[in-house]
């Protein structure tokens, strides 16, 4: 998607701030394309075309940092602009810790920008005719007359991503991505007028993996299986959580792993590197370099390489996320400045054999009676102490089948003491999202109505 002439326009401008006095550069080039098809009721709705394109500049001058960015690359602009930016750095305040990253620590496989074969060349014989019958195609409104349904709001896009990293210590990666996705929402109407809404989702970089004609149906059952809910009692319960929603509890825990909040002490894992403070069943690993699967990555954006490792392994705590100037900062060696494609394998404490199934139904049969978790309605959480409070909807379930849905609970607690109290995950990540998160189940979870 990048032509010849903005990747050199690229390395022209390091070349260029070099000559202005800049003593080290990193340029960064983004490009992508989307278009969008929304549905209203099975009719097309609105038509959206957007192209996006920068550049931006990371400047190292006589100890000093800065970091700009511009759409106009233009060369007859582009030495005015880096003239100023370089001008505008050296007013800035020393900072020894800002350095491009070793050499030896950045990406040297990612040439082309399709080692991942995430670029499918279907997009390129994508038209509006065939992205308008996709989207109609994948309508239900109007085929479940009088079962509830009273309105259908969908969305098909597909969009392509280019990304160039070069830099003044010969850093040159790039990665190419293309992407097909389909969301859908539905509203339908209970017997006694309450409305409820469901939202189902698919979304993959080949287009043949897309799975559009099942999201509709989806979309629908989920919003009708909220009709009959009962508030219920506040207590400890257990929790199983849905892999649709599984990773909004995993991402504050790995936030937490993050080298500003740990430089900051604005973090609840402050002090936990190499040190078991999860359960010794839980492992999470970063996997960036499947090949094919949404999120894959061979590098950060500082061009520092991803690798597969262990991020949590047997409940320790193996990898901080830790940039170069972060590094620098704390006095430590510099990973990789954040996870790229967290993963949690199958897994269950002591005491339960194996589920039946990895899946969410054998989650629950495990657990027994609980509330099973299918989405999280606001709330937040302290990333300095780990305490959370969380809005949830889903449903009441005894010797794991489901007796009806709940609504409007609050989920509260503590990351660490929650994730201490896993019970078990399972098999069933969605390979549409970037963290592979599966099913969830956690013991004695407070919960109030």
């Amino acid at each position: 998607m990048l032509t010849a002439q903005e990747i050199q326009t690229a390395h022209d401008a390091v070349g260029t701030a070099l000559r202005l006095g800049a003593q080290k550069v990193r340029v960064t080039l983004n490009k992508s394309l989307m278009d969008l098809i929304g549905t209203l009721n099975g009719e097309l709705d609105k038509v959206s075309h957007c192209l996006d394109r920068s550049m931006s500049v990371c400047l190292f001058v006589d100890g000093r940092f800065g970091s700009f960015s511009t759409n106009r690359l233009v060369d007859s602009e582009l030495e005015e602009f880096l003239a100023n930016a370089v001008s505008m750095v050296r007013m800035l305040a020393q900072d020894e810790c800002r350095d491009l990253p070793d050499h030896s620590r950045t990406a040297k496989d990612a040439i082309t920008g399709d080692e991942l074969k995430l670029c499918d060349s279907a997009y390129g014989k994508m038209d509006a005719d065939m992205r308008l019958s996709m989207a109609l195609d994948a309508a239900i409104f109007g085929k479940h007359e009088g079962e509830g349904l009273i309105s259908e709001e969908g969305e098909y896009s597909d969009s392509i991503f280019d990304t160039l990293v070069v830099d003044s210590e010969g850093l040159e990666c790039r990665h190419t991505e293309t992407s097909f996705e389909y969301g859908v929402e539905m509203t339908v109407q209970d017997a006694e007028g309450n409305k409820f809404s469901g939202y189902w989702w698919d979304a993959a970089p080949m287009l043949s993996d897309l799975k559009i004609a099942e999201c509709g149906v989806s979309a629908f059952e989920r919003a009708k299986s909220q009709f009959g809910h009962r508030r219920i009692e506040s207590g400890k319960y257990t929790m199983v959580v849905d892999n649709e929603c599984s990773s909004r509890l995993v991402t504050p825990l790995l936030n937490a792993l993050g080298g500003y909040s740990l430089q900051q002490k604005n973090s609840f894992m402050v002090d936990t590197l190499g040190r078991k403070v999860l359960p010794e069943w839980l492992d999470i690993l970063d996997r960036p370099r499947s090949v094919g699967e949404t999120g894959s990555r061979l590098f950060d954006s500082e061009g520092v390489a991803a690798l597969e490792a262990a991020i949590i392994e047997k409940g320790v705590v193996k990898e901080y996320f830790i940039n170069t100037y972060i590094g620098k900062k704390m006095g430590m060696e510099p990973t990789i400045e954040d996870v790229t494609r967290p993963m949690i394998p199958p897994c269950h404490a002591p005491g339960y054999s194996d589920p039946v199934s990895w899946d969410r139904d054998g989650i629950m049969k495990l657990a027994g009676d609980g509330i099973l978790v299918t989405g999280f309605n606001g709330g937040n959480s302290n990333s300095a102490t780990g305490d959370f409070s969380f809005g949830v909807e889903g449903f009441l379930f005894k010797d794991g089948k489901i007796v009806h849905p709940v609504r409007e609970m609050l989920v509260t607690g503590n990351l660490l003491t929650l994730w201490n109290n896993l019970m078990a995950s399972g098999s069933d990540y969605r390979l549409c999202k970037s963290k592979l998160i599966p099913t969830l189940a956690f013991s004695n979870v407070d919960f109030s109505s």
